[in-house]
């Protein structure tokens, strides 16, 4: 056998058992290990009520009817994707952008508005601007505290028991300090589902 041919039969073997190793061996066990060990997260988190599935807590939704907000359910960050997955990503306009700086200005108003708030009254920036893909689905803590006197005339409830579910579902700062306490909008908007 020439030396060109058991280099080429050589290289042939390689590649086949590179291929099964890593792109169907490597595969299988970290899926296998992942349903193991991580079977809510590795399934994307999705999220039941009552049964049916509502959405997964790892991604941002809309709580609109007809394009509006409904006064009675906590408001996501802006999206601009429209909260659609597929289309996942931010408007990479810079900070000094006029497109950018006329949004959030409209943003801004209309959040006061919206939870009727005062004019000068301070706006958290996650109100007002998207994340990075669109689809976050927290918002900081100040937002919700915000958005909590609407949700509880909305719902016919007393402000303090909307404030105390903001409370409970406050997700404090991981590692106490990476990171700002955020609320999951899906989660909570389930838990005031449950007071009914």
């Amino acid at each position: 056998m020439s030396a060109i041919r058991r280099q080429v039969l050589t290289s042939a073997v390689m590649l086949l058992i590179v291929t099964l190793a890593l792109g169907f061996g490597y595969p299988l066990v970290v899926t296998g290990l992942s349903q193991l060990f991580f079977r809510h997260q590795a399934n994307g988190s999705l999220v039941y009520s009552g049964g049916r599935l509502t959405g997964s807590s790892l991604l941002g939704q809309s709580f609109t009817s007809g394009g509006k907000p409904l006064p009675q359910f906590f408001q996501s960050r802006p999206s601009a994707s429209d909260y659609n997955g597929a289309d996942s990503g931010a408007s990479n306009l810079g900070p000094t952008n006029p497109e950018l700086i006329v949004a959030v200005a409209q943003r801004t108003a209309a959040y006061r508005a919206f939870n009727h708030l005062a004019p000068g009254t301070t706006v958290p920036v996650d109100a007002v601007t998207a994340s990075g893909s669109g689809l976050d689905p927290d918002i900081s803590v100040q937002n919700a505290l915000d958005q909590a006197p609407r949700v509880a005339a909305a719902r016919h409830l007393p402000a303090s028991t909307v404030t105390a579910l903001v409370r409970k579902y406050t997700t404090p700062s991981q590692w106490g300090f990476l990171s700002e306490p955020v609320v999951n909008v899906l989660d909570i908007n389930l838990a005031l589902e449950d007071l009914r």
